[in-house]
């Protein structure tokens, strides 16, 4: 079966030493997605400069429909400037007032919507109001029963409690960090036994916002997930890889959950092969690089 997925809200140009590499974590879940077998879409913004210009190329070289990419006649394409600290971990530094933070609701982006199987948002592309709405009008318009995933990506201040809150309930899939756990636990005033915080945090917000699922990654140290129907978990220690760079590595975390989940496949599976398309793309430069075919044949089978 062909998924239908789509990444709704930031594309930009990370800006590497090594020079710019395409990014944006919606642009870079779909690509992984694509890259594993769904049918992916972006919808966003760029441009209308040499940058915008660039990403629709790269769009269409990658296989990704170029007709969702919307053109904005006064704002420009996203960029970022990335550090890299000595472990490879990226530190963004965001350009503000660009094209992404105008993304406007179309005929084209609702009927997308409304025939999704799994949607991915964040954040970062709601921390301006145009952007804000068309992302939560779309969310809302896609089908009951598919994954709406909040890959909620705090990035510096761009982010508030009333956004976090208004994606929460919107999602049915959260999917975060061991930097970004700690964030949601004060701002929801979620404290648990010290001898197991990091779950009792877990299952308080899957059972408050009505999450089926939870998916805490924890960089070298693997993820865990949090089936909540069943009150399940799943716990993977990834194997240690020589990181180039970790930019792109949770929104290819994300796109194996996504199919994972999507083909219905056993959690400690998914949980094991979300966790080895993410160390493939550390062992990489840049965010979107060709996945080996053996890891794409896993999802396929």
């Amino acid at each position: 079966m062909n998924f239908n997925v789509i990444g709704v809200g930031e594309v930009l140009w990370d800006l590497l030493l090594t020079g710019p590499q395409l990014g944006g974590a919606p642009a870079n879940f779909a690509y992984h997605s694509h890259a594993l077998g769904a049918q992916s879409q972006v919808i966003t913004r760029v441009g209308n400069d040499d940058y915008g210009r660039e990403i629709i190329r790269r769009f269409h070289a990658m296989g990704l429909p170029e007709t969702t990419v919307q053109v904005d006649k006064t704002s420009p394409t996203g960029t970022a400037k990335v550090a890299l600290s000595g472990d490879g971990l990226a530190h963004f530094t965001i350009q503000a007032n660009v094209a992404w933070d105008c993304i406007a609701v179309t005929d084209e982006a609702v009927a997308i919507a409304r025939r999704a199987d799994a949607i991915c948002f964040g954040s970062l592309a709601q921390r301006c109001e145009p952007s804000r709405r068309t992302i939560q009008r779309l969310v809302a318009e896609t089908p009951a029963d598919a994954l709406r995933v909040f890959d909620i990506n705090l990035r510096q201040q761009f982010y508030s409690h009333g956004v976090v809150e208004q994606s929460l309930q919107l999602a049915n899939v959260l999917k975060l960090n061991d930097d970004e756990l700690p964030v949601l636990a004060s701002m929801f005033s979620l404290r648990g036994p010290s001898e197991r915080q990091i779950e009792d945090q877990i299952e308080r917000l899957a059972q408050t916002f009505s999450l089926r699922l939870v998916a805490l990654t924890r960089g070298a140290n693997g993820s865990l997930l949090y089936l909540s129907d069943k009150r399940r978990w799943s716990d993977f220690a990834s194997r240690p890889v020589k990181v180039v760079d970790t930019v792109g590595a949770g929104d290819s975390f994300t796109a194996a959950l996504v199919l994972g989940l999507l083909r219905k496949m056993d959690l400690d599976e998914i949980n094991a092969l979300a966790n080895e398309v993410a160390r493939y793309v550390c062992s990489q430069p840049g965010a979107t690089p060709s996945l080996p075919a053996e890891l794409a044949q896993q999802f396929s089978i």
